[in-house]
């Protein structure tokens, strides 16, 4: 029999979210994740992929994944410490490695996992970490596993860095101190402020760390913020994700040899987690190549931006100060953001609404991803109706 106290609980919880406007409705796709999307049989242009340069659905990528599951299988069979380590994953680690400009790459089999293992694998009880306060959820669940002392930091205030540095240090209570931030941050599409960061951080030696989530394929050629600045020789953990631009799935810590060494004998997720499997070792492989070889992409991607952001900022959106392709439209009440996004999808366009606890109370918007794949005509359709929509609620 469910407990009552179970159902009591989920009951309140539940209907209590959707009160306020903070359930969050799952939208099953039929078909691929591409610039145009299926869901409920409705054809909708879609703002909401992280696919920045379309390489989900590239022709390149099925086929060296095809031909992996022929060679290898589908599954790995194993984690990588027996014997789901096959000459596949050595091949991306290099690659990886060569792209980032580091000595060495562990991957992972997400970018959430990289950020579990990484952090809590260096950091112990008996250290402190200095973390901005808008950090990915992932670095902080990582940061709470460690044990850590988190000190939380005014989102990219320098001075606030500085001066919590100095007190961490002068303390004397801490063995090791990290600072540690998203490279782009995912719901505002803001660049952290590295060269400062990795100064002040020199200054009282502290480690750095950078999830570079949302700017590896995107910054810096593709190979991400880290690279932007040219910091690749003074940045010590370098984390990255397959699953977004790259268009695949997984995710890799990049940094001296030492430190890598170190994560495949300490880090729990690569200790205890099955290997990725062929195809999408392969598929990303074969990703980073791409990237490697050519900007094209990436110069589509952010033609792509700048024309999206023009328009709605011409039309009276706030997309606030974005520097990625990451474009909000900030709507501030959540019940207000579900219903923008709502008529959106009536009207054929997917960009989904992000509330609470994604982002702060009172700071709901739609995210709009434009990708590669996008057409100046997608685009324009969006703004006629992002134009239509924005006038009806009032908003614009």
């Amino acid at each position: 029999m469910t407990s009552t106290k179970l159902t009591s609980f989920l009951s309140e919880k539940l209907e209590g979210l959707k009160s306020q406007g903070l359930y969050n409705e799952i939208d099953p796709v039929e078909g691929a994740n591409g610039a145009i999307i299926t869901i409920k049989g409705k054809e909708l242009i879609n703002l909401s992929s992280n696919n920045y340069l379309g390489l989900a659905t590239d022709e390149r990528l099925k086929k060296v994944a095809i031909d992996a599951v022929k060679t290898y299988g589908v599954g790995a069979g194993a984690v990588r410490t027996i014997n789901g380590t096959l000459d596949l994953h050595l091949k991306l680690e290099e690659k990886l490695a060569a792209f980032k400009g580091t000595e060495a790459v562990i991957s992972y089999q997400s970018g959430f996992n990289c950020n579990m293992a990484a952090i809590s694998a260096v950091m112990d009880k008996n250290d402190a970490i200095l973390s901005d306060e808008l950090n990915h959820a992932s670095i902080i669940d990582g940061c709470r596993l460690s044990k850590a002392k988190i000190i939380r930091v005014n989102h990219s205030d320098m001075d606030d860095l500085r001066q919590k540095a100095k007190e961490a240090v002068e303390s004397g209570q801490y063995n090791k101190i990290m600072v540690i931030t998203d490279g782009v941050f995912s719901m505002d599409g803001d660049v952290a402020k590295l060269p400062e960061i990795v100064d002040i951080a020199e200054e009282f030696d502290l480690m750095t760390y950078v999830d570079d989530a949302h700017g590896s394929g995107v910054l810096g050629k593709g190979a991400g913020t880290v690279k932007h600045f040219g910091l690749q020789d003074r940045v010590d953990f370098q984390m990255g994700t397959l699953s977004k631009a790259i268009g695949v799935i997984g995710g890799y810590v990049a940094g001296k040899q030492e430190l890598i060494d170190w994560l495949k004998v300490q880090s729990r997720p690569f200790l205890f987690s099955t290997a990725v499997t062929p195809a999408d070792v392969a598929a990303s492989t074969e990703a980073i190549e791409i990237l490697m070889d050519s900007t094209e992409l990436q110069n589509r991607l952010w033609e792509n931006s700048d024309y999206l952001k023009k328009g709605l900022t011409q039309l009276g959106f706030d997309i606030g100060n974005s520097e990625t392709p990451i474009t909000p439209c900030i709507i501030g009440d959540e019940k207000a953001t579900q219903q923008f996004s709502k008529r959106l999808y009536e009207e054929g366009v997917y960009a989904k609404s992000i509330v609470f606890p994604t982002v702060p109370k009172g700071k709901g918007r739609v995210r709009n991803m434009p990708t590669s794949a996008h057409t100046k005509e997608m685009l324009d359709q969006a703004l006629t109706i992002y134009e239509k929509v924005g006038k009806e609620l009032g908003i614009i």
